[in-house]
């Protein structure tokens, strides 16, 4: 059976998927059909019900719950690994600040609502666009997630708040990010091999972290290795092994501040 499969080129997916996509685990007879994309697009192809599997973000998964359910593997959460507002560091923000985000339906958008309310003149920009941005001037802040965080300061930058903090701070929960999901008008059979097969790439890249790095440099847009074992090591976590009852919590804690949710989340036991 062939599905489709859609991630973003980020360290910590390719990281993750390597061994599925390159059949170093049984697949138990899956084959995948990989589409690379930015995260924001991700989110676009989820809401349209465009491929079988998908990385997404949970802000998105909220817009979609209804067509699509969570696997229990390969998701990015953690603590101290959330979206950064950051600024030059002679701006004044106000309510009329333009703010670069990287998507409407990225978590670190849904978390800027949360926190800064007032923040309403938003610009979506690709995430890898955000610092240059602020650095020439198209926007006052921008709201960045994945490498960036390790690289605005380099460029004079300064960090106004850090969202992922402040999610931890009102749940005592770790942030959750991004999740992959699945068609629910796929068998449940489908379904859950997809859950073991996926949970069987994300062991066999812990257990083997030399075997993916010529996949993951490959799509690593020229980015320094430092960095890139850096967001590896931030975003591939215990919980892209499983979600556990904490993570499941941070889960439905999306939909509750998000106020929706209609269908079940999770693949049925």
């Amino acid at each position: 059976m062939k599905l489709t499969l859609g991630f973003s080129p980020c360290p910590n997916d390719t990281f993750i998927f390597d061994a599925l996509v390159h059949h170093k685990i049984d697949t138990e007879g899956l084959n995948f059909e990989v589409v690379l994309s930015d995260v924001e697009q991700l989110n676009k192809w989820a809401i349209d019900g465009k491929l079988d599997v998908t990385k997404l973000s949970y802000y998105a998964f909220t817009y979609c719950v209804n067509d699509y359910v969570l696997l229990d593997s390969g998701s990015a959460l953690g603590h101290n690994c959330g979206p950064l507002l950051i600024k030059q560091p002679e701006t004044t923000l106000t309510s009329e600040s333009k703010i670069a985000i990287p998507g409407k339906y990225t978590t670190a958008n849904m978390l800027l609502g949360i926190a800064f309310p007032e923040y309403q003149n938003k610009v979506e920009t690709l995430f890898s666009d955000i610092e240059n941005d602020l650095i020439e001037g198209k926007a006052e802040a921008g709201l960045i997630i994945h490498e960036n965080r390790f690289t605005y300061q380099d460029k004079g930058l300064e960090k106004v708040k850090d969202l992922g903090e402040f999610w931890e701070e009102e749940t005592q929960l770790p942030i959750p990010l991004g999740g992959i999901v699945v068609k629910r008008t796929l068998p449940l059979i489908i379904q859950k091999k997809l859950e073991r097969v996926l949970r069987r790439s994300v062991e066999y890249a812990f257990e083997n972290p030399n075997s993916s790095a010529d996949y993951v440099q490959s799509h690593a847009q020229a980015m320094e290795k430092e960095v890139v074992d850096a967001h590896i090591n931030l975003y591939a976590n215990n919980y892209s092994v499983s979600l556990a009852e904490k993570g499941r919590k941070a889960v439905e804690m999306v939909f509750e501040k998000a106020e929706k949710k209609n269908s079940s989340v999770f693949i049925e036991r």
